[in-house]
């Protein structure tokens, strides 16, 4: 049974709730897919695997781990000015986040139960995961006196379609990034105890083990179907969705600099670290992987990283909105020329680093 949705217990008094999120280039989408399609993928070569996940799953390691302690029963009022926005930004996104992936995982389960059995009671079981996660994220947003209505939230978004090749791609990469981001704050954090600002923390080390499963499903969803990583096509697109991933991630988290500033992070440090594993992850499933260490792959996203907060300045002042536009043309052409030049740069191979390693 797919898990129903986590909706927000309001609090009384100053407490807000909020059925829409500001809407910009960064901000979670929701998707849907062309679901026959799905339900007609042939999963034989990695069926296996998958039935091997199934039963991981199904056991549920994470069952009693999202239960807030006794360490969320303090007032978090010396939580600021700028580090409060920041904090509950992050929150924010996080949580409308895992409510997009619990909503698309949740709508492929119903349409493909009785066609595709095994993948239908995955994708209901990663909905119940993305749900805990949600709701978990929506009730630490109550201790700072705002939550998001998520059922009013999911009529108010637009969804955006995307064939199930490209969802298979951009979840995989979803998940894995979200696992090195999680580990890695978690470790950090353990190292400099003196950051841990926030209770949410103490659980990125078991919460981070459904993004890595997650991840790890859709990697065999990859791997069984050769047109995603045996032809060309496969390379470009493994090619596209790695670059676009590492881009988003880059700019965001340099938006949120101040968040990672809370935590004992440099923005810029941090980001590095989570793209290089990400795409060392990365080349156990894709047919390429990127050449990160080209002398040109950072220095390009770290500029484009900086236009965006030019634009996100630019847009927050007085000016006529139609000033504003023209002002932004030549910082998007150079976050755009920055990216086709990087997706020009030469991939590595992957799988004859698969080879190398047997």
């Amino acid at each position: 049974m797919v898990t129903a949705p986590p909706r927000p217990a309001p609090q009384p008094g100053d407490s807000s709730v909020k059925t829409a999120i500001e809407e910009n280039l960064l901000s979670p989408r929701f998707y849907t897919t062309d679901f026959d399609k799905a339900a007609a993928m042939d999963l034989s070569l990695s069926e296996e695997g998958l039935q091997t996940m199934l039963d991981e799953m199904r056991a549920d390691y994470n069952r009693h781990h999202f239960i807030r302690d006794d360490s969320f029963k303090q007032s978090w009022e010396h939580i600021q000015g700028e580090e409060r926005k920041a904090f509950i930004d992050y929150l924010e996104r996080s949580c409308v986040s895992e409510f997009s992936g619990f909503l698309l995982f949740k709508e492929l389960s119903r349409r493909l139960k009785g066609r595709s059995p095994v993948l239908a009671e995955i994708f209901s079981l990663m909905a119940r995961d993305e749900a805990r996660h949600a709701g978990f994220l929506n009730k630490c947003m109550q201790d700072f006196h705002i939550s998001l209505d998520l059922a009013k939230l999911t009529k108010n978004r637009t969804y955006t379609f995307f064939p199930i090749e490209w969802i298979v791609y951009a979840v995989y990469l979803s998940e894995k990034i979200g696992y090195w981001r999680y580990i890695l704050i978690y470790r950090h954090l353990e190292q400099h105890p003196e950051h841990s600002f926030y209770p949410l923390f103490n659980y990125f080390e078991s919460w981070c083990q459904d993004e890595n499963r997650h991840g790890d499903i859709f990697k065999a969803l990859v791997r069984s179907q050769p047109a995603m990583w045996q032809t060309w096509q496969g390379r470009l697109w493994s090619r596209f969705f790695l670059l676009s991933v590492f881009a988003t991630h880059s700019l965001t988290v340099h938006e949120r600099a101040k968040f990672y500033e809370m935590l004992g992070l440099d923005a810029t440090a941090f980001d590095i670290e989570v793209v290089r594993k990400t795409n060392d992850t990365a080349a156990r499933a894709f047919p390429i992987y990127l050449n990160v260490d080209h002398p040109e792959f950072f220095p390009r996203l770290e500029r484009a990283a900086d236009r965006n907060l030019k634009i996100n300045q630019l847009m927050a002042t007085s000016a006529p909105a139609w000033l504003k536009q023209l002002r932004k043309i030549p910082l998007v052409l150079g976050i755009v020329g920055d990216l086709v030049r990087l997706y020009f740069i030469k991939p590595l191979d992957a799988e004859a680093l698969r080879h190398a390693i047997r």
